[in-house]
Formats: C-alpha cells, sequence, structure tokens
C-alpha cells in the first residue's frame, strides 16, 4: 500500500485553511479586522462550521459532514445577524433532532455499531472511511480485497488494525488528514508501505514491529 503522491483535496484544504487562519491571526493583531468579523471567526461555533466542511470534502461519511456543517451554521447566525432573534430553544431542537436522524441513518446503514468499554469493532469491508472527532476507539478490518480508504481524526483519532487484511492488486491508496489529532494504522509486516507526509501542527512515525 502506498500513499497518493499527488496533491489531494485533502491537502489542499487544509493548507488554505492554515493560510486563512494565520492571515486573519495577522489582520486581527493589527486591528485590521472589525470586531463583528472577529466575533463570528474567532469562536468554537465556527470551528464546528469548518470540522463539518471538511468532512464534506474529505470524507464519504456525508450525513455527518451536512449535519455538523448545519449546526455550526445555526449557531453561528446570531452572530451574523444580531438584530434577527433566534430562540436558543429552537436552535438545541434542531440539534438534537438532527444527531437523531444521524443515529438512525448509521444504524439503517448497517454501519451503526455500539461500543463496548476494551472492545473492538470488527469490520468486514474493502475501503475503510473513518472520522474521530473528540474521539476515538479501534477497529479491525478484515478484507481479502483491501482497497485503502479515506481516515480524517480532528481533535482525536483511531487505531485501525489491517493485519488480516489482504491487498488487492496495484497501488492501494489511504488518504489520512489529521487536524490537531492522529490514528495509528497497524498493517501486515509483508506490506510495502511508502509515505508522503507533511505534518504541520504535529508528527507522525513509522514504527515496524518485529518477531522476538
Amino acid at each position: 500500500m502506498k500513499t497518493d503522491t499527488q496533491p489531494t483535496t485533502s491537502k489542499i484544504l487544509v493548507g488554505a485553511l492554515l493560510i486563512l487562519i494565520g492571515g486573519l491571526f495577522l489582520l486581527r493583531s493589527f486591528q485590521i479586522l472589525p470586531f463583528e468579523i472577529t466575533y463570528v471567526i474567532f469562536s468554537w461555533r465556527f470551528i464546528l462550521f469548518m470540522i463539518g466542511i471538511i468532512i464534506l470534502i474529505n470524507s464519504n461519511n456525508k450525513v455527518l459532514g451536512i449535519i455538523l456543517t448545519t449546526i455550526g451554521g445555526l449557531l453561528l447566525f446570531p452572530r451574523i445577524f444580531p438584530d434577527i432573534d433566534l430562540d436558543g430553544r429552537l436552535i438545541l431542537g434542531i440539534v438534537i433532532i438532527a444527531l437523531g436522524v444521524y443515529v438512525i441513518f448509521r444504524s439503517t446503514a448497517g454501519r451503526f455499531q455500539p461500543k463496548f468499554s476494551g472492545a473492538a469493532n470488527n469490520i468486514n469491508k474493502d475501503f475503510i472511511d473513518d472520522v474521530a472527532i473528540f474521539g476515538g476507539g479501534t477497529k479491525v478490518i478484515t478484507s481479502n480485497n483491501f482497497k485503502g480508504g479515506n481516515i480524517t481524526a480532528i481533535f482525536g483519532g483511531s487505531e485501525i488494525d489491517l493485519t488480516a487484511c489482504k491487498l488487492a492488486e496495484g497501488n492501494n491508496v489511504m488518504n489520512i488528514t489529521a487536524i490537531f489529532g492522529g490514528s495509528t494504522i497497524i498493517v501486515p509486516k509483508d506490506w510495502n508501505v511508502l509515505l508522503n507526509v507533511t505534518p504541520i501542527f504535529g508528527g507522525f512515525s513509522n514504527k515496524i514491529r518485529r518477531e522476538s
């Protein structure tokens, strides 16, 4: 398995976001940005909105991305339009309904599995799409034709065990996006792994486990 050597959408997105955030901090330090803009951008609501955008672009889990983007947008609405009176209880109700829809969607799609303490989720699939936000878990993937996948870790991370997998023919790519988080990926010792990594506000390590 190897990583994609071409610039991916997620890398471009992260780079653009860092440039944007850095520029905004500079403008704020020089007191160029109006208070109305800083009041909106420098808030956890805006962070939630941007996390949803990243998931929409980088992950196949579009439902979660739409929900987070919608929740973040609703919470930002009173800050952007302070003259409009938006009841906080209305927003809370929408948030709870959105989370309920997400749980039902995951359940009917057969991808929602209860997690028990100390237990790992055993998943049989050829393509993995994992999103970990402010948390994570352990997943054991089983496949005789593993083709790669997308892993997104934002303020969290998961442990992905691929030791029970066999690779599909050709080059198999796994795109990983980690923003103030990280993931542990365990692969069979006979896999040839090529890394193309750009660590920003973080790092990476390639550890080969040798049998004693």
